[in-house]
Order: structure tokens, then C-alpha cells, then sequence
């Protein structure tokens, strides 16, 4: 099976070629099926092509939705031009095109919609509308031979922060989301007022591996509190009180390594308190860290480890950092798991806040 996927939510221009070939060997690698785990067929990327936008929105610190759809509309064509080339596919041969429906900027999706009912019209081929959450959860299973339920997934991003529990395919639950700023713009806005550009995330993480966390005592919000839902605007404005108070830690440069440090901490340590708390509650068997913000190396450090120290049962999965960011390969991968609900090029439109369930 070949599935071309289609990825414009925000500000990546994406496309892949996907091929799924049929398992030859049992999840376990040892000739019996794994209980609870999902067999599954083995994925391999054909072509994954992905231009980015972040020199163009680094001057506004931010994602301009105008003219992340502009860029889309110049990119999409080359860029799924390069990935068929890539992929050496010809497109008669394809059995799906999948493509992103939401959540993501309206004004952006709609782009990769027409692209795609375009190439449904054109090739007269189904298409696979793909929640953009799900693709973030399937980026674990592009790799992994046999994924054991339930599975808790903690997806990670500029926009979201949720913790969604999967009793098996096709079955997902939101136990915990952000109630205001998710992890990945908190660490934008923090690092817009230090000043550090755009992206924020990586260059926080950068000058925080040089730092002290324990250097600066900031709040660890909702940490304790008897749900599993997240905050981060009030860690965010601790910040920026402190900065006030203390205006000189941003141009001492040890000083700002050590805030760097504390506020990447106190968002690792609330993303593992609850994430761990949630798989003991319901018993995961799998604890899977996805989204852009999962490309963090404190934060797939410390969770892992905390799995493995408090929760050796389990089995901890993230995807490579290739794959954590926005990209097609992962909308393929789900698109496949959900090629049931494959639609005609007549029945597609763009959801920009579709739900994960």
C-alpha cells in the first residue's frame, strides 16, 4: 500500500510517501503475539520532505497565519513535486492521499485541503482527512514493532499539552489538557522576553543545558493538583516578575543559562509528575512522549527515567527528533490506521479545531 500524506497546520510545508508492507514476523520477535499488544504492518518511508517557515515568522517571534498560508501556497507544489520524485512513485500507484484536517490554522489547512481534493479529483483516488494530534501519537509507532494498551500518550507542542489514554486502536480519551498556555509557547514567550529568537524552545534548552535549575526557585503549577490537567501562563509571568525585579540576569550570561535551566526544570517536572501519576491510575502499558516539544533532552531524559524507576512494567516510547516536529511521514501513519473513514475529494473540508475525540 502506498499513501501520500499532506501536512499544513501551521508553519511546516510537508509531504511523504509512505509504503506498508505486510509483517512477516509476530510483534514480539518471538513467534507469539505480545497480550495487548496491536499487530501491525511494517511502515516504510518512501519520502519525507519538509520546508520550514522559521526565518520568515522569526521577526514577529511568532507564527503569522497570512503568511504561513502564503508560503504554503509557494512550497506545497515543490514540495510534493520533490517527495513523489524522491519516492520514485508514480502517482496511479498510489491507493491514498492523506491529509491534514485539523487542529491548526484554518487559513493554513485549507491550503493542504485543496491541494489534496485537487489530487483526489485529479487521480480520482480516496482521501484520508488526519486529526493532527493523532499524527503526533502514531509518529511512536513508525518504529516500534509492537505497542502494548493501554497506551498513555502525552503529546507535547506549541499548542497543546494532553494527556490522551488509548485502550486500543481506534479508542482515544482526553484525561488532561492545558487549561492556558501550552509547554511549547510558554517556552516561545519566555524566550521572547529573554530575547533568544524564534523558535524559543531550542534556544532555551541550549543555554539551559549550561545552567544551574536549581539556581531560581519558580512555581511548579498545578503540580499536585487532583487532576491532570496542566498551566503554564502562571510559570511564564513568574518569569517575567522576576526579570522585572531582577533585570540584570538577562545580560549576565551565567545568570541566564541558570533561568534557562530552573524554567525548563519546573515544566519537565510537572510534564513527569503527571504523566507518571496518570500511568499508574490507569495502568499503562505503554507510556508514549510525542509532539514538537518532545524533542526536548531533559524532558525524554528525566520521563524515561522516572518510568523506568517508578513504573518498570511499562514501556517508554519517543519518537526520533526527526519526527518530532511537524511532518507528513507521521500523517501517513496515521492515515493508515484510519483508512476506514477515507472520504471522497467532495466530502473534505478543514476542522481547525477538531478534537482528538
Amino acid at each position: 500500500m502506498l499513501i501520500l500524506a499532506i501536512e499544513t497546520s501551521c508553519d511546516e510545508t510537508a509531504c511523504a510517501v509512505l509504503e506498508v508492507k505486510p509483517r512477516t514476523v509476530p510483534p514480539s520477535g518471538t513467534g507469539a503475539r505480545v497480550k495487548g499488544s496491536a499487530r501491525r504492518p511494517i511502515f516504510h518511508v518512501r519520502a519525507s520532505v519538509v520546508a520550514s517557515q522559521i526565518k520568515i515568522h522569526a521577526p514577529y517571534g511568532g507564527v503569522v497565519p497570512t503568511l504561513a498560508a502564503r508560503e504554503h501556497v509557494k512550497n506545497l507544489p515543490l514540495v510534493f513535486k520533490k517527495t513523489v520524485r524522491q519516492a520514485r512513485v508514480k502517482l496511479k500507484d498510489l491507493d491514498y492521499i492523506a491529509v491534514t484536517q485539523g487542529p491548526g490554522l484554518v487559513i493554513a489547512l485549507l491550503v493542504g485541503i485543496s491541494f489534496a481534493r485537487g489530487l483526489g479529483y485529479a487521480l480520482n483516488k480516496k482521501i484520508i482527512p488526519v486529526n493532527h494530534i493523532k499524527g503526533h501519537i502514531f509518529s511512536n509507532w513508525m518504529l516500534n514493532s509492537a505497542v502494548q494498551f493501554p497506551v498513555l500518550n502525552i503529546v507535547v507542542s506549541g499548542g497543546h499539552t494532553e494527556l490522551i489514554l488509548m485502550k486500543r486502536l481506534g479508542s482515544y480519551a482526553l484525561i488532561g489538557e492545558t487549561r492556558d498556555d501550552a509547554a511549547g509557547e510558554a517556552f516561545d514567550k519566555v524566550a521572547k522576553m529573554l530575547t533568544l529568537g524564534y523558535p524559543g524552545g531550542p534556544a532555551v534548552s541550549k543555554l539551559a543545558a549550561r545552567g544551574d535549575a536549581k539556581r531560581f526557585n519558580l512555581p511548579r503549577p498545578m503540580i499536585a493538583s487532583d487532576n491532570y490537567d496542566f498551566s503554564f501562563s502562571g510559570l511564564k509571568t513568574a518569569v517575567l516578575y522576576l526579570l522585572r525585579k531582577h533585570p540584570d540576569i538577562a545580560r549576565n550570561k551565567k545568570s541566564l543559562a541558570d533561568l534557562c535551566a530552573s524554567f525548563e526544570q519546573a515544566i519537565v517536572d510537572v510534564i513527569v509528575a503527571k504523566t507518571l501519576r496518570a500511568a499508574k491510575e490507569y495502568g499503562a502499558k505503554t507510556v508514549a512522549l510525542s509532539g514538537g516539544v518532545s524533542a526536548n533532552r531533559r524532558l525524554r531524559a528525566e520521563l524515561e527515567r522516572a518510568i523506568e524507576k517508578k513504573l518498570p512494567e511499562a514501556r517508554f516510547l519517543v519518537p526520533d527528533t526527526s519526527l518530532s516536529t511537524d511532518n507528513a511521514a507521521m500523517i501517513a501513519v496515521s492515515a493508515f490506521f484510519n483508512r476506514s473513514s477515507a472520504v471522497s475529494w467532495k466530502h473534505l473540508d478543514a476542522i481547525p479545531n477538531l478534537s482528538v475525540v
